[in-house]
């Protein structure tokens, strides 16, 4: 690609790249260029010759680095997250053992107890999403000039999102749940 000095009279750069198209292997025709140019100019020399390829890694290196921690950061932080909603649960099933062990003793079945145990986890999980939400929508007006290809609100990545960690919430909501429904409430009425 020629371009005239003329078109750069009011600017401090100078062009200094040359742009070759070619229809196969960019790097098998350098050399060719190479001497091309030495038999124009030769006192001109060639440095860093580089494949359009490499040069727009380059210039999303800085981009990709970034969107590579965050994504490690919120793999971390949805882990956190997940090992808390079970940490929390197990302390409540542990508190209110008392309570579930009078519950089955007075009729409630196995599945009623785990049906209690997941909804308070859901219910906790619901109000963490809601607010999650309407912070990561205000926060998408910054990364929307980060993350290519996606709007500033995007519903399918908020659904996506919203349920794997529904999800995740009832795995780490099922096993306390489980443990409580397996809680033998005369055992658990004679502690006290």
């Amino acid at each position: 690609m020629y371009i005239p000095f003329a078109q750069f009279v009011d600017t401090w750069a100078l062009p200094e790249n040359l742009i070759v198209r070619t229809k196969g292997d960019p790097a098998a025709i350098s050399g060719a260029v190479r001497r091309i140019i030495a038999s124009v100019a030769p006192e001109q020399s060639v440095n860093a010759v580089r494949t359009m390829d490499e040069i727009l890694d380059r210039a999303v290196e800085d981009r990709t680095l970034q969107m590579s921690l965050l994504g490690a950061f919120a793999a971390l932080a949805l882990m956190l997250a997940s090992i808390g909603l079970y940490g929390v649960l197990s302390y409540v099933v542990t508190q209110r053992s008392r309570e579930i062990g009078l519950r089955m003793a007075l009729g409630a079945t196995a599945r009623t107890v785990v049906g209690m145990v997941v909804g308070r986890g859901l219910a906790l999980t619901t109000a963490g999403l809601a607010v999650g939400l309407a912070l990561a929508a205000a926060a998408t007006r910054v990364m929307k000039t980060m993350v290519y290809g996606v709007d500033a609100i995007d519903l399918v990545t908020f659904g996506w999102v919203s349920a794997l960690l529904c999800a995740i919430a009832v795995l780490a909501c099922w096993v306390p749940a489980w443990r409580a429904s397996r809680v033998d409430p005369i055992v658990v009425l004679r502690e006290e």
